[in-house]
């Protein structure tokens, strides 16, 4: 199914973790593998070198804000975060999606904080993506305690290097990002492959290269990665990052009940990692298209109204590992406004989606 797109704010990501985990190397994969998305790169190095920043500046060339001599989340006044983030979301830049890569000494929350509390209207948070290397995560504890509340505001969890550690180890692993993070999303990961459809809408690569009429850096990044796939050590999966998860569908044509729908959200189960899409409610004073994105914990929707021609359907897509799509299908289905679920709508009615609600 193929979400319409409408008018909306670029989210903002958070990619958070102690030296080592991976982030850049995630990112890198990230920016390889958008499709014909562009991405905006904040790079929050700690220190004067900035080694992360040189990582990834051949790849965004432009799209990238690189911050040295300290860390961000540490500056008082949030004017330089804000213009960062103006430069990066004019619409003359064309960016999809803003990638903040937190320093490994850096208070993820405080970005988070920042984020929330910008004035400007053209971006949203896209969540918190906090990544662990599995093979160093108990000695990573003992030197930086912060991780377990790190995680625990996590939004999304990369659990990076299961390469390097056994099966048991792993499983003993999850139970203990189980107990620190309940019900945060947990996506295992080698050499930071993960699938940016997680993380952000991938615009079609043809759909690109047909509005900028030239081969960019990009691309040949892209072309790059196709013909070494399978040369450079590692497993030669990275094309096939899709087999790992799952897309459920769910298109309805009559409008959703909020509280139901509201309820279902709360009960998502673990392993869905992302929902994307709009909704219709249909209530009095409601009727405009709620696009929703929920990446792990975190739920956003925005309103806005509907196209002229524009038929009031709901349409979601869910990804996720290991879920039960017949269950997440029925689930949605006794949300629909009919029969048992039709139920009594009005302002009050809508109180729970408003409270996740811009626009």
């Amino acid at each position: 199914m193929t979400i319409r797109e409408t008018k909306r704010q670029i989210p903002v990501i958070v990619l958070a973790g102690f030296l080592g985990s991976g982030k850049t190397t995630l990112l890198n994969h990230l920016l390889a593998h958008s499709g014909g998305s562009r991405v905006g790169v904040v790079v929050n190095d700690f220190g004067s070198i900035e080694i992360d920043a040189m990582s990834v500046a051949g790849q965004v060339g432009s799209s990238m804000v690189s911050l040295g001599n300290g860390c961000l989340c540490c500056a008082v006044d949030t004017s330089d975060l804000d213009a960062f983030l103006d430069r990066l979301s004019r619409p003359a830049a064309r960016i999809d999606v803003i990638v903040i890569e937190a320093s490994g000494l850096a208070e993820p929350q405080e970005l988070v904080r920042m984020i929330l509390a910008s004035d400007n209207t053209e971006i949203m948070y896209g969540g918190l993506v906090e990544v662990v290397d599995a093979a160093e995560f108990g000695r990573t504890r003992v030197r930086h305690p912060e991780l377990d509340r790190h995680l625990g505001i996590a939004d999304l969890v990369v659990l990076n290097k299961t390469d390097r550690i056994g099966e048991a180890e792993r499983e003993e692993l999850a139970g203990t990002l189980a107990e620190l993070a309940p019900g945060t999303p947990v996506v295992a990961a080698s050499y930071g492959r993960v699938d940016p459809e997680l993380l952000f809408d991938r615009r079609p690569r043809e759909e690109r290269l047909e509005e900028i009429r030239q081969l960019s850096f990009e691309d040949l990044v892209h072309e790059a990665h196709e013909h070494d796939d399978g040369h450079d050590g590692h497993d030669g999966h990275d094309g096939h990052l899709h087999a790992a998860y799952e897309s459920v569908e769910f298109v309805s044509e009559e409008p959703l009940h909020p509280r139901l729908f509201m309820d279902f959200l709360d009960r998502r189960p673990e392993g869905l990692y992302r929902i994307k899409g709009f909704v219709y409610f249909g209530v009095p004073g409601h009727r405009q298209k709620f696009a929703l994105h929920a990446v792990g914990d975190f739920l956003r929707m925005h309103r806005s109204a509907w196209g002229r021609s524009e038929a009031r359907t709901t349409q979601l897509v869910m990804i996720g590992s290991g879920i039960d799509g017949g269950a997440l299908r029925e689930g949605l289905e006794g949300c629909r406004r009919v029969g048992e679920g039709a139920g009594d709508v009005d302002e009050r009615s809508m109180w729970g989606v408003l409270r996740y609600t811009q626009g």
